[in-house]
């Protein structure tokens, strides 16, 4: 079958991964040469942990997430499979124990606990939650990766749309709002700090019912930071919102006021109005979208249930038909 796929983020390389394992010959159409700033998949944390993402995600967020890491590890990408730790500060306790109730698949931790796990956090929280069968990625070093696989086993990238033929899986994000009205942005922003005098091996997730803040060890000292969550569409880094990363990240450990700030980011991220991904199928034109914060999480299993309605003339759950 030949099929093309445009677009070049997660969503456009997993389709295209799953193309190829099917013996498909890809064109993947993408203005941009490689990944970069210029897309949105560049500025993701990279947690695969769909079990934390059940405090607010739809259940088949939880569900199809737990894909996500043996999918990445059998292309090749390094997954970090050390959980994700969830802390609160001692004023917000009772967000530990909301967002406890509102997940499952944890282990709850007393302080020797986790200090045993984490050193730097010794004595700087009483309890925590582990969530110990999540995992992370590199985000950059993964789209790098399956750029390079796929171009090694024949896909051939071009930078505009000529005369496709067979199938075409359109990937763009916020870019396919000329065909997918209900589409909207929900911008992120993020920040990267270099630290070296702390240690962390996990993704960790403070609680807060102003601030919330995730932090993702890169290696070597250098941290991603990220929690804001905005409707709208626009790209602009705002100072408020950078200020509250960063004093959110002094409050989970004083030695963050110390680091290096390497990068600031922001992005808007594509989504449906339920916030679920969708397929849609029009004519000879699959959309795969609305990844909303879930990307590297759910892009595997929405790209495989893609190739699936095409190759195998399933119906897929997220599938819609004709919409609008």
């Amino acid at each position: 079958m030949q099929a093309t796929v445009l677009g070049a983020g997660v969503a456009g390389l997993c389709v295209a991964t799953e193309l190829v394992a099917r013996d498909c010959a890809v064109t993947i159409v993408d203005p941009a040469p490689r990944p970069g700033p210029h897309g949105c998949s560049w500025w993701a944390g990279g947690m695969l942990a769909p079990f934390c993402e059940g405090e607010t995600a739809q259940e088949p967020v939880v569900r199809l997430g737990q894909e996500a890491s043996d999918w990445w590890a059998r292309q090749g990408v390094r997954v970090v499979r050390n959980g994700t730790l969830v802390v609160t500060l001692g004023r917000d306790r009772r967000e530990l124990d909301r967002f406890a109730r509102r997940t499952e698949g944890h282990e709850r931790l007393d302080a020797a606990a986790l200090a045993a796990l984490e050193l730097d956090l010794e004595g700087r929280f009483d309890r925590a939650l582990l969530f110990p069968s999540e995992a992370h990625i590199d985000p950059r070093a993964a789209l790098i990766h399956l750029r390079n696989r796929l171009r090694r086993e024949g896909v051939t990238f071009v930078a505009e749309r000529g005369d496709a033929t067979g199938l075409t899986f359109d990937c763009r994000g916020l870019s396919a709002r000329d065909a997918l009205t209900d589409l909207r942005g929900v911008k992120g922003e993020m920040a990267v700090l270099r630290q070296p005098e702390i240690r962390l091996t996990r993704p960790l997730r403070l609680l807060h019912p102003r601030f919330p803040l995730y932090v993702v060890p890169r290696g070597d000292g250098v941290f991603m930071l990220g929690a804001t969550q905005i409707e709208s569409d626009d790209r602009r880094r705002r100072v408020r919102s950078v200020l509250e990363l960063l004093s959110a990240a002094y409050a989970l450990h004083p030695g963050f006021g110390e680091a290096e700030l390497l990068e600031i980011g922001a992005d808007a991220r594509p989504a449906f109005p339920d916030n679920l991904p969708r397929l849609r199928r029009r004519g000879e034109t699959i959309h795969v979208n609305g990844l909303f914060r879930h990307g590297f999480l759910l892009a595997p299993a929405l790209a495989r249930m893609a190739v699936e309605a095409a190759c195998d003339g399933s119906n897929p759950e997220l599938m819609d038909e004709d919409h609008g």
